[in-house]
Order: C-alpha cells, then sequence, then structure tokens
C-alpha cells in the first residue's frame, strides 16, 4: 500500500472554477485530496450542469461560509425556448412545449417583472427542504413535490445578445445578479410563462460569489498542474499555497479592529473585553478583531465592550 497523504493544516479560500459535469461536493472532495486537508466546504451549491465561480473553504475559513453564502451572486445563462422540462434544465425530461418563440423585444419587456423582490417557487428538483427531506430527492423518487413560493431579490436581469436559431426553437443569453435563495433555473422557466411559451436552462456559469469574482477563480485542471509541481512540498507553503487567500477575505464588508495580544487572548478564550482610553474606536455591530495582522475572533461590539461571538485559531 502506498503512503497515505498527510494531512495539512491549510486554513483559507480557494475560488475554484468548477467544470461542468461536477457536483460541488465532489468538487470539494477532489480539493481535500489535492490539499491533503480534513476539513472543507462550499460557499453555496452550483448544479452538475453549472460551471465557474465555487468558493472553498479550508480548516478555520469554514467558520467564514455563512457570509460568503449569504452574498450577492452573478450568472451569465442561456434559455432554450418551447420546451419546460422537470428540473427547468436540459438534464431533464420535458413536461411542456411549445411552439411560439419570442421576439427580443417581447423578451426585453418581460424582463422588468423579475427585477426587485420578487415570489418564486423553487424547481422540484432543488435542495429545499421539505418535512426534513431535500426536495431532489421525493422528485427522484417520483412524489409529486409542491414546493412554497417564496420572496427573493433579483438586482438585475439583462438579455445579452439577440436570440439565435430560431429555427431550432431559438436560444437567448442573459446576465443576472441576485441575491441569496434566487433559483436561475426558476427564472427561465417563469420567464418562459410570462411570454406565452416555455423555457428551460441549456447553460449556466456563476461568475460571481460575494467578494469573489472570476478574476479570483482557478480551474481544477490548472490547480492539478500546481499540485503536480508541487510533489513533496507541504500544501500549506510554496506555490500551491499562493493558490489560498486568507481567511479574512470572506469578511469583505465587516470593520476590522486590531486589538493587544492580551485582549486577543482573552477573545480567544471566549471573554469579552474592554475598548479602552480616550482615542478607542466608537463601534456597534459585528467587527472582525486582529493582532499583529492575525485573524482571532468575529465579535460583536456594544456599549465599548467586545464580545466573542466566533473565534479562531489559526497559526502564526
Amino acid at each position: 500500500m502506498g503512503r497515505r497523504k498527510r494531512e495539512s493544516p491549510v486554513h483559507g479560500w480557494l475560488i475554484l472554477d468548477k467544470p461542468s459535469g461536477l457536483t460541488s461536493t465532489q468538487a470539494v472532495g477532489r480539493l481535500k485530496r489535492l490539499f491533503g486537508s480534513r476539513k472543507a466546504g462550499h460557499a453555496g451549491t452550483l448544479d452538475p450542469l453549472a460551471s465557474g465561480c465555487l468558493p472553498v473553504a479550508f480548516g478555520e475559513a469554514t467558520k467564514t461560509v455563512p457570509f460568503v453564502v449569504d452574498g450577492e451572486k452573478s450568472y451569465r445563462f442561456t434559455v432554450k425556448w418551447g420546451i419546460e422540462t422537470d428540473t427547468d434544465d436540459s438534464e431533464g425530461k420535458p413536461v411542456a412545449t411549445s411552439d411560439k418563440i419570442p421576439s427580443d423585444d417581447e423578451i426585453d419587456e418581460g424582463l422588468g417583472a423579475f427585477i426587485g423582490a420578487v415570489e418564486q417557487v423553487p424547481p422540484a428538483y432543488s435542495a429545499v427542504k421539505i418535512d426534513g427531506e431535500r426536495a431532489y430527492d421525493l422528485a427522484r423518487d417520483g412524489e409529486d413535490v409542491q414546493l412554497k413560493a417564496r420572496i427573493v431579490e433579483i438586482l438585475s436581469l439583462e438579455r445579452t445578445g439577440p436570440t439565435v436559431g430560431r429555427e431550432g426553437g431559438g436560444e437567448t443569453e442573459f446576465d443576472c445578479e441576485c441575491g441569496k435563495g434566487t433559483y436561475v433555473r426558476a427564472i427561465a422557466r417563469d420567464l418562459g410563462r410570462l411570454l406565452g411559451t416555455r423555457g428551460h436552462i441549456v447553460a449556466l456559469r456563476r461568475t460571481s460569489v460575494g467578494p469573489f469574482g472570476e478574476e479570483d477563480m482557478i480551474s481544477l485542471e490548472n490547480l492539478e498542474e500546481v499540485c503536480n509541481e508541487a510533489t513533496g512540498q507541504d500544501p500549506a507553503s510554496g506555490d500551491l499555497a499562493s493558490t489560498i487567500r486568507p481567511v479574512e477575505t470572506a469578511l469583505d464588508d465587516i470593520p476590522a479592529l486590531a486589538v493587544n495580544r492580551s485582549d486577543a487572548a482573552r477573545l480567544q478564550n471566549g471573554q469579552p473585553v474592554l475598548l479602552r482610553g480616550r482615542d478607542a474606536p466608537v463601534l456597534t455591530g459585528l467587527v472582525y478583531a486582529t493582532t499583529q495582522g492575525k485573524l482571532v475572533a468575529l465579535a460583536e461590539a456594544d456599549r465599548g465592550a467586545l464580545h466573542p461571538r466566533r473565534v479562531f485559531n489559526l497559526p502564526g
């Protein structure tokens, strides 16, 4: 038997350009093996059909996943007209058809109904839970899945070019910016119905999640190449480490506060600290505390004191 790969204390974020055909869980599994890391998780599931931005947290960075999951997301997607499927994408079975192919003017006029806070029924094949069961598991078992509408925030939705291939049904590409919990597949389904036809997604790419965009992404192929070149190295150092972003990258919208080593120790022990002195900052709400450039804790600032909410145990 070969020697088991030594686990490495990797802490931080890697922004994967997930390839189509791979589930988010499979992608995280590949990265855990490459980095020899036991603890990792992603910030926001991407469908197997979809490609693009999949932020993956290692080690202590997993404590910051909710801050990325709650961030705004952007997508580029292509809708094929005339067919609605049970999954609302090209992997499903047709459930309704229409001969109508909407004009670009009709499409542009219809997009306004999807901007702002809108009601959306998630796809039957989704991770939404019904009595503790995932909707997609129930749907695969042949059950009639009925999900309730919920309010989602769609910040922008626009057509990026003319509809092409009308003789074959027609396909239109869109860009979308949206908030947490929005299903782009549902947008394609509902837009088709609004326009008096049917529609489903044939291509989907996520271009950003929270603070992470396309310029931050690294493909699995390139990452594996870096890993092969780094054979024998500690994944926490060298070229491989250059692909990992600091844990606090996920806290981009939260104020930072430097504390001394004594106060840092108190925070890490779960104890509050007072913000003393004439020059003490006047803060309210969530901050992240650092000492000598190292992330120590997420803390709530209230009435001149810091109350730790999440502590970090980073090396250095």
